[in-house]
């Protein structure tokens, strides 16, 4: 595994999508979609962000890298409306962050899975509140990047309490794996510290464990 990870890598630095998309398709047929996602995009962009932290790539490669990742996670996702699941209603957003990649992976895990749920896209708390009401969601899943965004997630808990709304909130992003009591400080009910994990809690509330 570590050598298919270590091409995959290579890959997505050297901007060679053919290959990219080459490997995840061999590796797919082998494994599960949502294992594959985890094991190879997953890992290789957390590679590839400690490399740029640490001034072994450049920015544009790790941008690219994403980009890459986005557009071979966009062509395997389910079509819209299939569904293996029984679900509540939900949904997902970006919350007042503008990195993406991590909303789509779990998106897509949950997509390939057998779940239906919206995509809000980015949003502030104000405007996702009122578009959980709106389309009566149950189950709330947000992702961010930056400390500061995580704290809006407690915003938007007061502002649904005030409503008297059951929503439960799901949580995850880098700050929440940095501080694990963060979660439950901005009144979420559950935190998911990989993309994979939104399975299992997901498959946690429709079984009543929440």
């Amino acid at each position: 595994m570590a050598n298919i990870l270590q091409q995959f890598q290579e890959a997505l630095l050297s901007i060679d999508r053919t290959n990219a998309k080459r490997i995840l398709y061999e590796m797919i047929e082998r494994v599960s979609l949502s294992y594959a996602i985890e094991s190879l995009i997953v890992d290789a962009l957390e590679k590839i962000g400690s490399g740029w932290e640490s001034g072994e790539y450049s920015l544009s490669q790790v941008y690219m890298s994403g980009r890459i990742c986005e557009e071979l996670v966009e062509t395997l996702l389910p079509p819209e409306g299939y569904q293996q699941m029984q679900a509540p209603r939900m949904a997902i957003s970006l919350l007042s962050d503008y990195h993406a990649l991590g909303k789509r992976i779990v998106y897509s895990n949950l997509r390939a899975a057998g779940f239906n749920l919206l995509d809000y896209g980015r949003m502030d708390p104000e405007a996702l509140v009122e578009r959980i009401l709106h389309d009566d969601i149950q189950l709330m899943l947000l992702s961010v990047l930056m400390l500061p965004s995580a704290w809006h997630v407690k915003k938007v808990r007061e502002m649904l309490d005030a409503k008297s709304s059951q929503v439960k909130i799901v949580v995850g992003g880098a700050p929440f794996r940095l501080d694990k009591q963060l979660w439950e400080q901005v009144g979420a009910d559950a935190v998911g510290y990989t993309a994979s994990d939104a399975i299992s809690i997901v498959q946690s509330f429709i079984e009543g464990g929440k």
